[in-house]
């Protein structure tokens, strides 16, 4: 979300996101491979916004804003949720809630991953079913680091296993330095079966000149 800054007090970490903040879901149940987002929507940590308080009436720049939360001056932060959030709550909760997160270290640089299942679609021959991870990448250290390359292993409970390298992510090699220490961006996998797993590496470039594979933590792909 687009936070107003010039009368807002917050402390945030610099963090660069790949693309439109937005969470997605499956779209028209007739097309198997459609998905639709909600603009402006992201997970964000705790420590990245620590902490956030306002006086505005309507502190964050987005359409939803007033349709989800009203003012109420008597609380601390001052805002209640109206009924239509509550209603969007309940019905999006299965995709929009945490199963689990993931994090491992190598060299200094942190991997975060949450992966949310988003649901399954009918094809002609068999189920597709569909998850979103987004993943976080943190430089803890001193060391300017970019990642080169990522190399995926998926599985699939129907017993196929599948390899994925390129350069980059979503067609950026990122850099982590001391001015901009995280980058997130989100992706998306289908599976023909109903759980997989996936792990995997990213070829990491330090400004000292080693080169490492930096792990990525595995995790399940529960429906």
């Amino acid at each position: 979300m687009k936070r107003q800054k010039e009368q807002s007090k917050f402390k945030k970490r610099n963090i660069h996101r790949t693309q439109t903040e937005a969470v997605t879901f499956l779209g028209n149940q007739d097309n198997s491979r459609s998905l639709y987002a909600i603009p402006g929507l992201d997970y964000v940590a705790h420590e990245d916004i620590i902490p956030y308080t306002s006086t505005e009436k309507q502190p964050i720049a987005h359409d939803l804003f007033e349709k989800f939360l009203m003012y109420d001056p008597e609380k601390d932060p001052p805002f209640s949720p109206r009924e239509t959030l509550r209603a969007w709550q309940e019905k999006n909760h299965p995709w929009l809630e945490l199963s689990d997160v993931h994090k491992e270290t190598t060299e200094n640089i942190r991997v975060t991953v949450i992966p949310f299942y988003m649901g399954q679609r009918a094809t002609q021959n068999a189920g597709v079913y569909w998850w979103r991870y987004c993943i976080r990448l943190e430089n803890l250290g001193d060391l300017t680091a970019q990642l080169r390359e990522r190399h995926w292993r998926i599985f699939s409970l129907s017993g196929s296993l599948e390899t994925v390298r390129g350069r980059g992510v979503v067609g950026q090699e990122p850099v982590l330095s001391k001015i901009q220490p995280a980058f997130q961006y989100s992706s998306h996998v289908s599976l023909q079966s109903p759980c997989g797993h996936m792990w995997g590496t990213f070829r990491m470039e330090r400004e000292d000149g080693l080169n490492f594979e930096c792990r990525i933590p595995p995790f399940s792909l529960e429906s």
